[in-house]
């Protein structure tokens, strides 16, 4: 009988050849050569699998239904893929980042696709960029809460960035204090720590701040 084996007959391109080996008589073969057979299938590329590009886009628009879809309708129709993203909506405005992958020969395409939807939404597209920076640094966790007033969120970065501290992302908000009439503002900031940083005096300079704003303030590191 015959068995059909595959070979790589081009490194380069991944291009294959298939060929046949004979077995002597109704001779099966051995599991080990199955399974030899099997890993040498895995390793030749998918040549249906193109090259992605990763791309950022950045939106904005008057809040309504069917934003979202809007993109994410454009992503598929590219053969992309939607990966991460961020949306919110604020007094009336519908803003987000969005991170997709779109295949290599469909970006000019797809940034193409978002110019029809500036009636809808106000798009920009890059490409994205490796980060290496982060790399070996600490996370840690920021909470603030206190009464709301001016200058909270300026004071506050003004000391992280003396201590070369990066705000990997940063939630604010404000609400109404219980039982009270003021407002409170609270935020939760997600850090980036260098880990020839003083912890000891940061954490120093930002108790001190936060008696002078006369708010509460957590800092520690993320599980």
């Amino acid at each position: 009988m015959t068995l059909p084996s595959i070979t790589v007959a081009d490194g380069a391109t991944g291009a294959v050849a298939v060929s046949t080996s004979s077995l002597p008589g109704d001779v099966e073969p051995s599991s080990e050569q199955a399974a030899a057979r099997l890993d040498l299938a895995a390793a030749v590329p998918d040549a249906y699998d193109p090259p992605m590009t990763p791309l950022v886009l950045t939106i904005l628009g008057d809040d309504r239904s069917g934003l979202v879809r809007a993109i994410a309708t454009e992503v598929t129709a590219h053969g992309g893929n939607w990966e991460r993203s961020q949306m919110a909506e604020l007094a009336g405005k519908f803003a987000g980042i969005v991170l997709v992958s779109i295949p290599d020969e469909r970006v000019a395409a797809f940034t193409e696709s978002m110019v029809p939807l500036q009636g809808l939404l106000e798009v920009t597209v890059q490409r994205a960029t490796s980060r290496t920076d982060g790399d070996g640094m600490l996370q840690w966790t920021l909470e603030i809460l206190g009464a709301d007033r001016s200058g909270i969120v300026s004071e506050i970065t003004t000391v992280l960035d003396h201590h070369g501290v990066n705000i990997d992302s940063l939630t604010t908000g404000t609400r109404e204090a219980p039982m009270a009439a003021e407002m409170l503002f609270e935020a939760v900031a997600e850090l980036e720590v260098p880990p020839t940083t003083d912890v000891a005096a940061l954490r120093s300079d930002l108790e001190d701040l936060a008696n002078e704003l006369m708010v509460d303030l957590d800092l520690g590191a993320t599980d």
